[in-house]
């Protein structure tokens, strides 16, 4: 078994390698319009790229308040593990396609040599769970942000943009709902159910279910208890997880003001600034999950970033600037992720 899993391990490694390689040979830009901007970004590359130790310590420790509230006590992994877990998790997130579907099954295999496979599953589920359902809350609250920017005479409403909003909103409920009922019921189930209507998958979900079924009953089981039993570490983590994004649009904030751009200084100036931040971090995230089956959202990301800028009344080319720096960021942490592989505790 552990033979195994050094051989998964090596695979997943090598997986991260050749992704960036892909990337770094498939960029946008040429080497030298990348050097300029990155010449341009000059000092403030430090807090763009410091900031994530911060953001990934935010998800490690909402991954731990999942996990102790998931064994219903203290987690026996050591929060440097969880965190190294987390930055590599992210980076197979990033280099792999369909929503990044690299990430999970490592965390899973490396957290299941601490605390038995079933509840090292269920934790990453739900962890997993966790992490979308603050990313609808950061869309969410994000139409608030904007409307009360719209109410403070900073942004403009029309038709277009109000049936925009409109329609997130509309999302980001329905998306609430269907989380409650993964809550409350079990989420393994219900997609396993779904999988099986798709043509030509019906036999091997059957299959799979009676090989599985007290595995995934026990799982089910373990994701309905944290919500439904320990309420703490459920909003614990929600609130870490929301809080990260938050912080996360700090690295747009610098880029801004890398820019001259602070609606004229202070106080009042930097936060109205900061919203901005958020406003585009989330407008341009919610256009990348929704086309998620790109390897780093390959040129979704960037279309993201250019049009939540100019929705704002910014310059294009301010859009192009934060999508290239934010893209040799993601390359940064991702070749950090891939090292941390072969890191041992």
């Amino acid at each position: 078994m552990t033979w195994t899993k050094q051989r998964l391990n090596n695979l997943f490694f090598i997986i991260g390698v050749v992704a960036v390689v892909v990337m770094l040979f498939t960029f946008d830009v040429s080497f030298v319009e990348l050097w300029q901007h990155l010449c341009h970004a000059g000092y403030w590359l430090i807090p763009i790229i410091g900031v994530w130790f911060l953001v990934y310590g935010l998800n490690a420790l909402a991954w731990q308040a999942t996990i102790e509230g998931n064994l219903g006590g203290k987690a026996p992994v050591s929060f440097w593990r969880i965190y190294r877990l987390t930055i590599t998790g992210y980076a197979l997130n990033y280099a792999t396609p369909v929503g990044g579907l690299g990430g999970e099954p490592y965390r899973i295999m490396e957290l299941s040599k601490d605390i038995d496979k079933e509840h090292a599953t269920s934790s990453v589920i739900l962890y997993a769970m966790m992490h979308f359902l603050a990313h609808f809350w950061f869309w969410f609250i994000s139409i608030f942000i904007y409307l009360a920017l719209v109410l403070a005479g900073d942004l403009p409403i029309n038709t277009f943009i109000g049936t925009v909003l409109g329609m997130i909103v509309a999302f980001c409920l329905l998306a609430f709902y269907l989380f409650s009922k993964g809550y409350r019921n079990g989420l393994v189930k219900y997609v396993l159910g779904l999988v099986s209507k798709l043509p030509g998958l019906k036999r091997w979900t059957l299959r799979f279910w009676a090989r599985h079924s007290e595995a995934i009953e026990n799982i089910d089981k373990q994701i309905v208890s944290l919500h439904g039993q320990d309420k703490q570490a459920f909003y614990k983590s929600l609130m870490l997880e929301y809080l990260s994004r938050v912080v996360q649009s700090s690295e747009v904030l610098f880029m801004l003001l890398l820019f001259g751009i602070d609606n004229g200084g202070g106080f009042y100036g930097i936060t109205i600034t900061y919203l901005h931040a958020i406003l585009i971090v989330a407008f341009t995230t919610l256009f990348a999950n929704l086309i998620g089956f790109l390897p780093m959202q390959l040129g979704v990301q960037e279309g993201g970033f250019v049009l939540s800028i100019a929705a704002l009344g910014l310059s294009a080319a301010l859009g192009i600037f934060v999508s290239i720096i934010c893209r040799v960021r993601e390359i940064i942490w991702i070749v950090v992720g891939i090292l941390l592989m072969r890191l041992r505790d």
